[in-house]
């Protein structure tokens, strides 16, 4: 008979097999396993030599292997009833859905006539019959009552389903997600209960419209809280049926409406400018080109230039258009397609141009705060929120500089080529900010949370600038300064990039040889500075760093319908 060993200091009862490569680790658990007649070689140290136990080791061990099979037997028979349970209990499912398919459930024509309606709409029509049409949005059982939240775009509802409602072989298989029609009577919760809207439905007819797959395909199964971003960018459509994202994109909604009524109150209109274009706005290197029927074309980068040429004939003017960015950045903050929404001015100075921007998002802010829909929804997305205080922060870009290396916030060291420097350990250099230095988006937003409130950052380089800003007047030194500004909020950074654009032609020119652009394409442009120029500025606000700033979202992909970032164009 082979030896069997127990190394007590280096053995194991899980992965050992009582070999003297791999021994046990006790000797119960040897006996247990091979038997109280084994050959036992025992060990408590591993440079000890094995020994045969002493008789009063055997003794204790037995009683131990003893025990450990009164455990097996035990979990064993434990296991044979709770598989009989279920086997009984699956059965019992069986059967049950079995009977389910012979009970056919009739609307009752003797009831009053159900009155069709939205989930949105149901107060009114409170102990009323009512049919209401949605998916499923949760769904639990207890005893006889089936408990069904449904979702239906405007609203959620509670509904109960019990007695013959509840017995059908539908409501039995019912799944997540299905669409389903139901009526009953709408019913205020009793006091002291809690239901969406304040009442309940009380079923007497329903029936599936669209059902969901259970099982493997389950929507629980495709897309659950531990899922990876990649499954949740994947799975986008199904994501928007969540209780966070759609609020996200109702308060756009709502947020979009409330822009468009302040501009309005303003006596700005609203035009629509071309996403295709042969011009560029903020430079050749992040343009989407494309072939425009043998044309050299490209997707938008801004509609700045075309909301300049509406200024002569409809006044101030504004437009929410698409703009597109081909900068591979994976920021938080980055999209390669997103809602840009812009607008000129006309006759306006750079204190004009600051205070219509701090005017335009306070009293925006200020009617979804008024608003009891867009409110709630503020309220549950970001609890903390309070509007901003005005007059709002104004710095210098060179003041801003100042602060930056006061704080010791540094950037990274770059060569000529833009580069990133790094040490011998591949670390990049960190050094202080100059004069000249284009603040960095990690600088910038560290600035602002520390700062904590808005921002407006102003002055900047020309040489960091557009070609169509207007350079300060009078500004002498190194360096040229254009009357320009970017909005910096808390937790967000940059949301607003404006500036007081150059209205005379002769410097617009000068503008399009320091950057390399052949006026020809421009001509149109061009031509606002030859028939009757005016001091004028605008702006652009990116929507979705506006809404993330607003409902404390920590990415701009999380407040965009299907946003676009590199690699993502689907779905």
């Amino acid at each position: 008979m082979a030896s069997i060993y127990v190394d007590e200091a280096a053995g194991s009862d899980t992965t050992g097999v009582g070999t003297h490569e791999a021994p046990y680790q006790t000797l119960a658990f040897a006996l247990f396993t091979q038997g109280h007649d084994a050959k036992v070689l025992v060990r408590k140290a591993v440079d000890a030599e094995y020994e045969e136990p002493t008789q009063s080791t055997l003794k204790k061990a037995k009683k131990g292997a003893d025990g450990l099979e009164k455990k097996r037997k035990k979990a064993e028979e434990l296991a044979e009833r709770e598989a009989q349970a279920k086997g009984e209990e699956r059965e019992k499912r069986e059967r049950l859905l079995e009977e389910s398919k012979k009970i056919q459930l009739v609307e009752d024509a003797n009831l009053p006539a159900a009155t069709k309606a939205k989930i949105l709409n149901l107060t009114s029509l409170r102990g009323k019959r009512v049919r209401v049409f949605g998916w499923v949005h949760r769904l639990r059982s207890q005893k006889d009552i089936i408990f069904v939240v449904l979702r239906d775009g405007t609203g959620y509802l509670q509904a109960v389903l019990s007695g013959v409602p509840a017995q059908t072989y539908a409501a039995l298989t019912l799944t997540l997600e299905s669409t389903v029609e139901l009526v009953g009577t709408l019913q205020q919760v009793p006091e002291g209960k809690t239901a969406p809207g304040g009442h309940e439905l009380v079923v007497d007819f329903w029936r599936t419209v669209g059902p969901a797959p259970g099982g493997e395909d389950a929507f629980t199964n495709r897309l659950n809280e531990q899922s990876e971003a990649s499954i949740l960018a994947d799975l986008r459509h199904l994501v928007l049926r969540g209780e966070n994202a759609s609020s996200v994109l109702r308060l756009r909604a709502a947020m979009l409406s409330a822009f468009r009524s302040t501009y309005a109150e303003h006596h700005l209109l609203e035009v629509t400018p071309p996403c295709l274009v042969q011009t560029q706005v903020e430079g050749g290197a992040t343009l989407f080109k494309l072939d425009y029927y043998g044309q050299s074309a490209f997707l938008t980068q801004s509609s700045q230039l075309y909301l300049e040429t509406c200024l002569p004939s409809l006044g101030d003017v504004f437009c929410v258009q698409e703009s597109f960015r081909a900068e591979n950045s994976h920021t938080r903050r980055h999209l390669s397609e997103y809602t840009h929404l812009e607008a000129e001015l006309a006759f306006i100075t750079f204190d004009d141009l600051m205070g219509h921007i701090e005017t335009i998002i306070c009293e925006t802010v200020d009617k979804l705060l008024k608003d009891d829909a867009s409110a709630a929804l503020i309220k549950q997305l970001n609890p903390d929120f309070a509007p901003p205080a005005r007059p709002f922060k104004r710095m210098a870009y060179v003041d801003a500089i100042a602060w930056l290396n006061a704080h010791d916030i540094k950037r990274e060291a770059e060569d000529a080529d833009g580069n990133t420097l790094r040490d011998a350990d591949g670390k990049p250099i960190m050094v202080a900010h100059a004069v000249g230095d284009d603040i960095a988006e990690a600088a910038e937003r560290q600035m602002t949370d520390i700062i904590g409130t808005p921002v407006f950052l102003h002055g900047f380089p020309a040489a960091l600038k557009a070609f169509y800003m207007k350079k300060i007047p009078g500004a002498g030194g190194a360096h040229a300064f254009t009357e320009s500004c970017d909005l910096l909020m808390p937790g967000v950074g940059e949301i607003v990039g404006g500036s007081m654009r150059i209205a005379d032609g002769d410097e617009l020119l000068a503008g399009y040889a320091r950057e390399g652009i052949d006026p020809a394409p421009y001509y149109w442009f061009t031509d606002q500075r030859k028939y009757g120029t005016c001091e004028h500025g605008g702006y652009g606000l990116g929507v979705e760093r506006f809404l993330a700033w607003l409902a404390k979202r920590y990415t701009v992909r999380e407040c965009s319908l299907y946003p676009r970032w590199p690699g993502r164009a689907t779905p």
